[in-house]
């Protein structure tokens, strides 16, 4: 542990034992909203952002074991299987867009996690350029940028509308999509109400989009990097499921979350005070050389892997089996359509802010081309 004057001070907390300890211990380390410590905000980022109230990610037990139950129902593995041939059929019209020109931006991977979740959710999928740019964009582009006004200004407030909008139609008109499943939903004898629903809903589109998209371009970039690594996966694509677990360690899309410390204690050997802030580097305890061999090394066999890329604890990331169902797809798929991708390291564009989110806003390729395997889905129809 180490503190750090930074944005009005805080514990930075590092290696994988006390990382582990404090996501476990939701009465010392609170998630919730308490804005008499660091100002108002969403508590688990350091400064605290300003955004709406997220369900369940800034509840603590008990109130929170009652709405993890309901969102557990909808992501839980056996749900997630169902979305085999949705996630497949995304990521097949996303490689056909672009597989016949012989170039492209390989972030263009960020367009499929945010089909398939509105898909999922009873939105419209051909609407998806405008989630990228608000849930996406804010986290991948330069705050400031023509890209970064565009998605604060535009499409943030659109995805508000459309999202309450779609709950109001849903309540009316019931479907099998996901949004009907959390209307439906049982809460200790009662429903939901619009509020906590759209509360939820916002927290899985900005969640599934931007980190699945984080963690792919890391391991397409790294692959392109390692040739011989990346041949392996080509002539044995059955490694990839391993070699996902291992990139999500590696290169954690989500480096860090924060707590608010509820009371003085000691922690670590460390006097810790009530009101200080703390982060807890789920990147960091990902390299702990006391938890991994050779951790700086990336070995796409590497198994067990414990890593703590979804956090640990009763916050561990709902939408973790969904997330690694798309990553695993998508990485598949272009390693077998478009094996030769050259990345042109030149002009590839990191995320300029990665304290929270680590990826590439911008990977240029080039790459034999090849045939489409179906028909365009967004042909005329997604928004610009």
């Amino acid at each position: 542990m180490a503190w750090t004057e930074a944005h009005g001070g805080y514990w930075v907390l590092s290696d994988y034992a006390s990382v582990f300890e404090a996501a476990r211990d939701d009465e010392l380390f609170t998630s919730r909203r308490l804005p008499e410590y660091g100002g108002d905000g969403l508590s688990v980022t350091i400064p605290k952002a300003q955004t709406s109230f997220h369900i369940p990610i800034e509840l603590d037990p008990p109130e929170f074991r009652p709405y993890r139950k309901v969102v557990n129902k909808v992501t839980a593995p056996a749900a997630v299987a169902k979305l085999d041939a949705v996630i497949k059929k995304y990521v097949t019209a996303f490689i056909d867009e672009i597989i016949e020109s012989g170039d492209a931006d390989l972030a263009f991977v960020a367009g499929v996690p945010a089909a398939v979740t509105i898909d999922w959710l009873g939105l419209d999928a051909s609407e998806y350029k405008l989630y990228v740019d608000a849930m996406h964009t804010l986290v991948s582009a330069p705050p400031g940028s023509p890209e970064y006004l565009h998605a604060q200004d535009v499409a943030v407030p659109w995805v508000t509308q459309t999202v309450k909008a779609h709950i109001a139609e849903r309540r009316k008109n019931p479907t099998d999509d996901a949004t009907s499943a959390f209307i439906e939903a049982d809460l200790d004898g009662r429903k939901l109400t619009d509020e906590e629903i759209y509360s939820i809903l916002e927290l899985i589109i900005s969640g599934g989009v931007g980190t699945t998209a984080s963690l792919v371009t890391s391991a397409l970039v790294w692959l392109y990097q390692n040739p011989t690594e990346r041949q392996r996966l080509i002539a044995d694509p059955s490694m990839v499921d391993i070699a996902v677990e291992e990139f999500l360690r590696v290169f954690s899309p989500t480096q860090a979350l924060a707590r608010t410390i509820t009371r003085d204690a000691e922690f670590q050997g460390c006097p810790v005070r009530k009101g200080d802030r703390a982060l807890l580097g789920w990147g960091s305890a990902n390299r702990d050389p006391n938890q991994f061999e050779n951790p700086d090394d990336v070995d796409i066999t590497r198994w067990p892997n414990r890593h703590m890329a979804f956090g640990v604890g009763v916050h561990r990331c709902a939408g973790s089996h969904l997330g690694k169902a798309m990553a695993r797809e998508m990485i598949r798929q272009i390693l077998e359509r478009m094996p030769d991708y050259e990345v042109d390291m030149d002009r590839v564009v990191a995320y300029p802010d990665q304290g929270t989110n680590a990826g590439y806003h911008s990977i240029p390729v080039t790459f034999t081309p090849g045939q489409r395997r179906g028909e365009l889905l967004f042909a005329g129809k997604a928004r610009d």
